[in-house]
């Protein structure tokens, strides 16, 4: 589950952050130890989608989630993406190939690049977003987006935090193709 054993969580932590499949995330036990981070988090991230179309935020955090090596993220918002909005076939060739929409590469590539090495960033990658018909507050979004990703991703990994076993109950080709990191808990 994870490298951290922490402490008791506060009372009614577990409970109110189930899942809304009725399990508690991994990711929620590991972090009972800094609700008010978790928190912060939440709040953080929600306010980064409520800006975005849906679809482009993940989008945006599955393009980060992939370049990070992210396999919680990158199940949790794959899942997303093939139960709202792409075929599970669809999601599974975005981890390795380039969307056949220009918007949809763009934002992507922009926001691997983040996730990967967001000091080479250049305005030209920016006029390609532009080019695409994005406005500096939608670049702004991935940005965001990518960013945070970036700080949720690494601490999941860094404390050895693996995906649920709930994941393991996603078709297997979207399943094999989302597990780019950790393995699914047992």
């Amino acid at each position: 589950m994870a490298y951290l054993n922490p402490s008791e969580p506060p009372e009614g932590f577990l409970e109110e952050n189930r899942s809304p499949a009725g399990h508690i995330p991994n990711f929620v036990t590991m972090f009972a130890a800094r609700p008010a981070v978790y928190e912060a988090w939440k709040q953080l991230n929600g306010a980064i989608k409520a800006s975005m179309d849906l679809r482009r935020y993940e989008l945006a955090t599955l393009a980060a989630a992939t370049a990070l090596k992210s396999s919680y993220c990158c199940l949790a918002h794959g899942q997303v993406l093939a139960e709202k909005f792409l075929t599970p076939d669809e999601v599974a060739a975005l981890v390795h190939d380039p969307s056949d929409d220009p918007v949809d590469r763009a934002v992507m590539s922009f926001a691997r690049k983040i996730a990967v090495a967001a000091h080479t960033i250049t305005e030209s990658d920016v006029d390609t977003l532009r080019a695409q018909g994005l406005s500096d507050e939608d670049i702004l979004d991935v940005a965001l987006a990518a960013a945070a990703r970036c700080f949720f991703s690494k601490t999941l990994d860094a404390t050895g935090t693996t995906p649920d076993p709930a994941y393991n109950s996603l078709p297997a080709a979207l399943r094999t193709a989302l597990t780019v990191g950790r393995p699914i808990d047992a």
